[in-house]
């Protein structure tokens, strides 16, 4: 039977340790569950009522079912010179509903001289009393020696003696802490060696690493393989300083590279949509160069590396991006040439002939001389290569538009966008205020379009980036407009170039709308809308967060 270790997070609570982050507790349950749903053992939910968000969050948890995941209640061992049963925290740890509670406490004599003020003795005291408190009330209590490998670097006796205490009082996990991230893969493997080799089978190990060497993850693989049996972490590697071990790193390391067993093969798929779920929970945009889950993990621009995914993908992937739920994407740039055009059409469920693929590069290389980049607009790549293919229609034939932004006295700023267009042979006109000119387009085209194309008005825009080009002409330099769409599942760019940066924008914001119709996308808002009881999608927000404006 494959080794199983289990996954322990600490998202809640060490990963709001770190700069910028907070979440209300209904944002918390949400975090909770998608963890569930990844397979996660182990949810650490922070301090029982030590304010009143977290006991706002242990009232739901308290309520809710989990498939697969425990919560374990965090806390510390006992004050110096309280008995552990008349410690409040203690009692808060006992009385609540978490089976599973963790309780830190110190191992590094620098600490007990510098920081607790305790002598070494009372500490074994504090430590051992504590657990035992906790074990007699009916819970499970993992031990989180911190400190563990500075500790055990200045005094490896005296941490033994610390793990020794929490073991013999019931602890039945003994997780050593690099607190403050200061240890090298070489000696977490020797230390959690030493201990494992001191405590046989008796007592599981568990490792928590921060990452302030850069070395988080590389740590908690190599305590690991060196015998521990559980890893704490956060998803997306949040936490104080330099964050913590990334579980997100973590899990598929183990699973892919080591052979260990932690989660189900389709748990496992499911990482790369938690990983970004979490990130947008938590208003922090995704890193795109995160193993395994960022958008450029499996992206590939060099013409050689293109050649060599096409012929056998183990040549520049080192795990296939399906089993982490991602995908694979062929980056085209002026330096693409016909074989990643063609390999990119296929993606795409078009088929280009050399001839076709020969002006696609030609019409590439044009382009971005001019200031276009399609690396990071796939949406209007996918649109150019169906224009060279006449696999092409536009959604609307432009009439003009108009854009009015007025400053008022008071110092507010109106804006207001007027469009006329035709569909279908219809001309259409609509009006609509927003927070800026593209805003403002925005809502106007949509009023216009979603009678025809109602699943438009459900896709949102979700990045919105201008760059400058030419910086040595001022005002009237070149403009790119970025941005990128989403129907909820997917996530597409649209680029447009111009001097004037609405006309960049409009270029943009049509791409976007456009490939948002292409096949895959559509079927997908229609069965969406077909499960909600309607034929239309209901909308989920457009730039702004407004409705479309009224008609004129």
């Amino acid at each position: 039977m494959v080794p199983q270790v289990k996954l322990y997070d600490t998202t809640l609570r060490d990963g709001m340790q770190g700069e910028g982050m907070s979440l209300s507790a209904d944002e918390k349950l949400r975090v909770a569950h998608a963890l569930d749903g990844l397979g996660v053992h182990l949810i650490e939910a922070g301090f029982p009522s030590s304010n009143p968000k977290e006991d706002a969050l242990y009232r739901l948890l308290a309520g809710e079912r989990f498939e697969n995941a425990e919560i374990a209640a965090f806390g510390m061992t006992r004050r110096r010179e309280v008995r552990a049963e008349d410690d409040p925290a203690l009692r808060l740890l006992a009385d609540c509903f978490a089976p599973v509670c963790t309780l830190v406490g110190k191992t590094w004599r620098l600490h007990l001289e510098k920081v607790t003020r305790v002598e070494p003795e009372e500490n074994l005291r504090m430590i051992a009393e504590s657990v035992a408190f906790l074990h007699a009330r009916g819970k499970r209590v993992i031990y989180d020696a911190e400190h563990f490998f500075d500790g055990f670097r200045d005094d490896p006796d005296y941490a033994m003696r610390c793990l020794r205490a929490a073991a013999e009082a019931g602890a039945e996990n003994l997780t050593l802490c690099d607190t403050n991230g200061s240890s090298l893969p070489g000696e977490v493997a020797d230390a959690t060696a030493a201990v494992a080799a001191a405590f046989g089978a008796a007592v599981p190990l568990g490792i928590h690493t921060h990452d302030d060497a850069g070395v988080g993850v590389a740590n908690a693989l190599a305590a690991v393989q060196a015998g521990a049996e559980l890893v704490q972490g956060t998803i997306n590697g949040y936490g104080e300083r330099c964050g913590n071990a990334n579980l997100v790193t973590v899990l598929p390391a183990l699973e892919l590279k080591l052979g260990l067993r932690c989660v189900e093969p389709e748990q496992l798929a499911r990482l790369t949509e938690t990983a970004h779920l979490v990130d947008e929970i938590c208003n922090v945009a995704p890193n795109p160069d995160q193993p395994y889950v960022g958008r450029n993990a499996f992206a590939h621009k060099g013409g050689m590396h293109v050649a060599g995914v096409v012929r056998d993908a183990r040549t520049f992937e080192h795990v296939e991006p399906a089993a982490v739920g991602n995908d694979r994407a062929l980056l085209v740039s002026e330096l693409s040439g016909k074989g990643t055009i063609q390999a990119h059409a296929e993606q795409s469920g078009l088929e280009l002939d050399d001839a076709a693929a020969a002006r696609v590069v030609d019409r590439v290389k044009a382009l971005e001389s001019t200031g276009y980049q399609f690396e990071a607009a796939d949406g209007s790549f996918d649109l150019l290569i169906r224009r060279e293919t006449g696999d092409y229609a536009p959604l609307f034939t432009l009439e003009s538009f108009r854009v009015i932004v007025e400053k008022r006295e008071s110092g507010r700023v109106e804006t207001e966008a007027t469009i006329k267009i035709w569909v279908d042979g219809e001309r259409h006109v609509r009006t609509a205020e927003g927070d800026g000119p593209v805003n403002a387009l925005d809502r106007a085209l949509r009023a216009a379009i979603v009678e025809t194309y109602p699943h438009l008005r459900d896709l949102e825009l979700v990045n919105f980036k201008v760059r400058i080009l030419d910086e040595a002409k001022g005002t009237g330099a070149v403009t790119r407009v970025l941005l990128d769409m989403s129907d909820g599942v997917e996530t597409w760019g649209a680029i447009g170039v111009s001097e004037n940066v609405i006309e960049a924008s409009w270029e943009a914001l049509v791409d976007s709308l456009e490939a948002g119709m292409l096949p895959g996308r559509e079927e997908r808002a229609l069965a969406r809308g077909r499960e909600a009881g309607s034929s239309e999608v209901v909308p989920a927000g457009v730039a702004g967060g407004a409705a479309p404006g009224p008609e004129a």
